[in-house]
């Protein structure tokens, strides 16, 4: 072999020798011999051998005592095996050897034996193979016992399973830097602090600071939280222990508290260093919930974490991060200062953080000097970093699909159709009345939002079914909403109700296609009456319990806290709110019946009409108005669907005037059929 270890042509390299699979193997290969062994001896006759009784017909005493057995072999406690003089036939089958037993110690049979001439062989009992047999199935125990503990250990290691499997960052791995993480600069500036924290203590303790023992972060599904811990794990140079949540629980009984104890052994060993915990709401859920008491491994598990973060021992140079989208589940001793003493909120990005994170996404991408991302960021309100990602890779797919050298606006225009609605679904058949009774829904939804004030730029409406819409009106927002007015959430309810009125008016008819647009408008209205205040019968109180998310064991406990009378003046006062917006989408149509009709004309005819043929329709028929206001057709974003059954996982929320949710703009597809609500 050559001393630099080159391949020499013609030859295989040589492979290092791994004794552990060698070991592994070989003992593999040696339980499976004396399985093979043991079945063989305990099953194995011969294969025109036939098994005799003792006595009776066919018996060893009845073909002794005819002259039918030619020799015998007998082992001391064991089988008699011995060959027939002629041939037996059993079931057309010839059987020249035999097998019997002798029951009890019988010198009559070696009498009989030696009376007909029989050769007898005599053989001690194999005292080693009883003992070897007798043993195996303790072997085979004890083998499984051992595959399984190396397996519930990890790692290969038996008895390990105690053991933390945290996962340490090395400094030589490719990193991820706050360089590859956008649109959250507030939480980005917090973790920079908390590894200044770790890089120079003696700055914050020389004037009497104490470096923070635990950072948390909180925010929706996709909004970067893991992408800025491991930001974090390659900016702070330090030793960096990433484990989820689940890791700690195991079958067995302590596993859990043991591993967290393990997890802050090595962390102190090592210290200053991080440990993060992701997905923490797994083991730090709230302790007592649930019927019938907690989970008490969980506690455990839980327990020992509070303990080891803020106990009698101090944990110095250890900073413990965690990740979640369930602050609501977590037990209070976990989130207090002490423990978790920075809660960084990362919130939904901007448009600002949206046009940066697109900017990450496409570094790598050959993009096209003319599309703008910044309309792009525009286009989609309420998007997460995750979804942009995802906006950003059907870009390039839909591009790559073309055969084009380059990503283009319209490869992002499709991607945001794709993300929000799903594929145009061109191989459904559709009746005409259908057709003209969604092209009637469309344009009641499109020319009450148009007229209504505060309204959003129209983009485009269309009756191509795609996804689970069969129609979608799209407004096209200006800017990011964080609240809402009483004035802007009475428009959008007209708005919801147009697609019902307009199928009313025209077409004298009502379908399930508006399902959906009646269920978002009551949830709408339930929400100003029993949550925002804004019913003047009952005046600004809240009313019912909070819109939190679920959590068993907690609203168990809940009772309703209004009277019946106050139940009637609820019900009273959502059907007052929501036939309001009916009349006024009423009113609003039927003196713009022109209108409407030339729309669903238009849309009869193209299927789709983009914004710049909506305010044509508008100027020819209302010149005196000022032109509708529009933008410039970049992507359907802040959508108005509907689809032929419910969708949960489009249902979205209108914005709680506190700010304290954000989501995407328009609304989700509508149950039974075709309209849609803005």
């Amino acid at each position: 072999m050559n001393k630099d270890n080159k391949r020499q042509p013609g030859k295989l390299p040589l492979q290092p020798f791994n004794s552990g699979c060698s070991v592994r193997t070989l003992t593999m290969w040696l339980l499976i011999t004396l399985i093979a062994f043991t079945v063989f001896q305990v099953f194995d006759t011969g294969t025109d051998s036939i098994e005799i009784p003792y006595s009776g017909d066919s018996g060893l005493m009845d073909y002794i005592s005819r002259d039918r057995v030619k020799s015998v072999v007998i082992e001391t406690g064991g089988p008699v095996k011995g060959e027939f003089s002629i041939p037996v036939v059993k079931n057309e089958v010839e059987y020249s050897s035999f097998t019997s037993f002798i029951p009890f110690e019988n010198t009559g049979v070696l009498d009989s034996l030696a009376a007909h001439g029989v050769l007898v062989t005599a053989k001690p009992p194999n005292e080693l193979l009883a003992q070897i047999l007798g043993f195996i199935p303790f072997l085979l125990l004890i083998g499984f016992f051992i595959y399984f503990m190396r397996k519930a250990g990890g790692g290969g290691k038996a008895f390990s399973f105690g053991k933390s499997q945290a996962k340490l960052f090395s400094s030589d791995k490719p990193q991820i830097t706050f360089e590859d993480v956008a649109g959250v600069d507030e939480a980005k500036d917090e973790l920079l602090e908390v590894i200044e924290f770790l890089k120079k203590p003696e700055k914050f303790r020389r004037l009497g600071g104490k470096v923070p023992k635990g950072v948390i972060l909180v925010g929706r599904p996709g909004t970067g939280k893991t992408l800025l811990a491991k930001a974090v794990a390659g900016e702070a140079k330090v030793p960096f222990y990433s484990m989820s949540g689940s890791d700690f629980v195991e079958m067995f009984v302590g596993v859990g508290a043991s591993r967290v104890r393990d997890l802050f052994v090595q962390g102190k060993s090592k210290a200053p260093c991080i440990i993060f915990i992701d997905e923490i709401d797994a083991v730090g859920r709230h302790r007592g919930a649930g019927i019938g008491g907690g989970h008490d491994e969980r506690e455990q598990t839980l327990n020992a974490l509070l303990v080891e973060m803020d106990g009698f021992e101090e944990n110095a140079g250890v900073i413990v991060m965690a990740a979640t989208n369930r602050p609501d589940v977590l037990d209070p001793a976990l989130l207090r200062p002490g423990r978790f003493d920075r809660r960084i909120v990362v919130s939904m990005p901007d448009v600002k953080g949206r046009e940066a994170i697109l900017k990450v996404h496409t570094r790598k991408m050959p993009v096209n000097e003319k599309v703008s991302l910044e309309k792009v960021a525009r286009s989609t309100p309420g998007f997460s970093g995750a979804d942009l990602e995802s906006l950003a890779n059907e870009a390039a797919l839909r591009a790559a699909r073309r055969g084009a050298n380059k990503v283009e606006q319209e490869d992002f225009d499709y991607a945001i159709d794709r993300i929000i609605l799903g594929l145009e679904r061109k191989s459904i058949v559709i009746s005409p009345d259908q057709k003209k009774c969604t092209a009637y829904h469309e344009s009641g939804h499109a020319v009450v939002g148009i007229f209504v004030p505060e309204s959003d730029p129209i983009h485009k409406i269309t009756i191509v079914p795609r996804g689970m819409a069969m129609g979608l009106t799209s407004f096209l927002p200006s800017d990011d909403r964080y609240t809402y007015t009483k004035k802007k959430l009475d428009c959008m309810l007209a708005t919801l109700m147009g697609g019902r009125a307009s199928e009313s008016l025209f077409l004298d008819t009502l379908s399930t296609g508006a399902g959906n647009d009646l269920e978002k408008a009551t949830e709408l209205a339930r929400k100003m009456v029993c949550e925002w205040g804004m019913s003047k019968e009952l005046g600004p109180i809240t009313h019912g319990e909070s819109g939190d998310q679920i959590f068993l064991g907690r609203e168990f406990n809940k009772t309703r806290d209004y009277s019946e009378h106050t139940a009637r003046v609820i019900d009273s006062e959502i059907k007052r709110i929501v036939e309001e917006a009916y009349s006024r989408a009423l009113d609003i149509l039927n003196e713009n019946r022109d209108i409407v009709e030339r729309i669903a004309e238009q849309l009869l005819e193209k299927e789709t009409i983009a914004s710049t043929e909506i305010s044509a329709i508008f100027q020819e028929f209302r010149p005196e108005m000022d032109p509708i206001p529009t933008l410039q057709p970049v992507s359907e974003v802040a959508e108005t669907a509907d689809s032929s059954e419910d969708d949960p996982e489009k249902e979205e929320e209108v914005h709680k005037n506190d700010g304290s949710e954000e989501n995407r703009a328009g609304s989700e597809a509508d149950a039974g059929g075709s309209g849609g609500g803005s």
